[in-house]
């Protein structure tokens, strides 16, 4: 089974100069239909102006994994702190209770990451977080795994975080997990020229469908598909072998 939710279904919430793009149900936004998949409870879509973000507030038992899209990503944490720029990926595990704040780091254009919410395996585990910054090479690079096999470690054994660039024609068969959330970033160029103005026209095509910046396809037990790249695109995929 595929379903396809696109872009403009989304939910939106805008305050203090952020706006947040929400996959599922969030906050004040509730869709009793669509409150999370598999392990993912939350999946933003961060667009930061300069200067902007998210001040110290608490989280506790939750994975949080965020990727880096474009701009410069600053976090501090009472568990550490770093800047990330595009292309890297970093992994807070919450466990029994952690504070920290994401901003902008004077980025001009600002900076968009992408952040997904992931339920672990066990509750008030030592809180933790790590960054690596990511090189894509040809196909998929698994920048987190719960097995230990990605670039950072999460734990949610069975998650798995995978990226890919795909140019113009290129065809890549999706990861052959039972269960994947498919998010398309398209237009990087624009991004990384600091315009936050994806392109339209590029995205991917997954079998007749054409998937554009920011729309989503949720895969249950369809092994063996595959997308073509239209244009400039990233995919932001998370895989799962168990509900």
């Amino acid at each position: 089974m595929i379903e396809v939710r696109e872009a403009a279904q989304r939910s939106c919430t805008r305050e203090e100069g952020r706006t947040t793009w929400h996959s599922f149900s969030f906050g004040a936004h509730y869709d009793p239909r669509n409150v999370g998949f598999a392990r993912l409870a939350a999946h933003n879509d961060e667009r930061l102006p300069p200067g902007t973000g998210y001040a110290d507030h608490p989280h506790a038992d939750v994975e949080v994994v965020s990727w880096v899209v474009s701009g410069s990503l600053r976090h501090a944490s009472t568990v550490g702190s770093g800047v990330l720029g595009p292309g890297s990926v970093q992994r807070l595990s919450a466990g029994s209770g952690v504070v920290h704040s994401e901003v902008d780091d004077q980025t001009a254009g600002g900076t968009r990451f992408v952040q997904a919410w992931v339920r672990p395996d066990e509750s008030d585990l030592d809180p933790s977080w790590v960054h690596e910054p990511v090189d894509l090479g040809e196909g998929w690079t698994c920048v987190a795994d719960g097995r230990g096999a990605g670039l950072v470690p999460i734990a949610a054994r069975g998650a798995s975080l995978h990226v890919a660039d795909l140019a113009d024609g290129q065809r890549l068969e999706l990861p052959d997990l039972p269960r994947l959330h498919a998010f398309v970033v398209a237009g990087l160029r624009a991004e990384q020229e600091g315009r936050d103005e994806p392109d339209r026209s590029a995205g991917v095509m997954l079998g007749e469908r054409r998937l554009v910046d920011g729309d989503v396809a949720r895969l249950l037990d369809e092994g063996g598909r595959s997308v073509t790249g239209v244009g400039s695109a990233q995919l932001v995929v998370w895989g799962f072998d168990a509900p």
